[in-house]
């Protein structure tokens, strides 16, 4: 697969809540989105497998996302990645890689999308996922962040991920 070739799209639909502080299912003239609020660490997951077309030369994730009220602000993402892989990895715990951040400006209009991005090299920084397993990603605004400083809602509509 060629370098900026999409591997994976994850709606909000496509999402997994963890057993607390999570992201609440919401929507936007129809459109599901995720509701991070702005004073509490919220977090989301999306299970997938790691496709098969996959290079092996890091990949690069995209948090399509806008602010449900603010028209000012930073919002800081944590993003990180959870191997599972064959015969190893037991489900019942979570073993997540350490998060990567990304603090991006919201638009200067409720509902208009951003697009912040983050590189992940291929190895630990992905967990070590290899073509053809399953894996989780977990998207967090990091709430309680000095940098994060948009009021009200952070709402994630998509979440692509591209060869790097």
């Amino acid at each position: 697969m060629a370098s900026g070739d999409t591997l994976i799209v994850f709606t909000a639909l496509h999402s997994a809540p963890p057993a607390s502080n999570f992201a609440t299912l919401d929507e936007r003239n129809t459109h599901p989105v995720l509701d991070f609020d702005p004073a509490t660490d919220e977090t989301i997951y999306f299970e997938g497998v790691l496709p098969r077309n996959y290079a092996g030369g890091g990949v690069t994730v995209t948090l399509m996302w806008m602010a449900s009220t603010a028209v000012a602000g930073d919002v800081v993402w944590d993003v990180a990645w959870e191997r599972h892989q064959d015969d190893a990895f037991d489900l019942d715990a979570d073993g997540f890689a350490a998060a990567q951040s990304v603090t991006d400006t919201c638009a200067n209009v409720s509902g208009e999308l951003s697009y912040p991005t983050r590189a992940f090299t291929d190895g630990a920084q992905m967990d070590s996922v290899a073509v053809g397993e399953s894996f989780r990603l977990s998207v967090m605004r990091d709430a309680d962040n000095g940098s994060d400083t948009m009021a009200g809602d952070a709402e994630l509509f998509k979440v692509e991920i591209r060869e790097t």
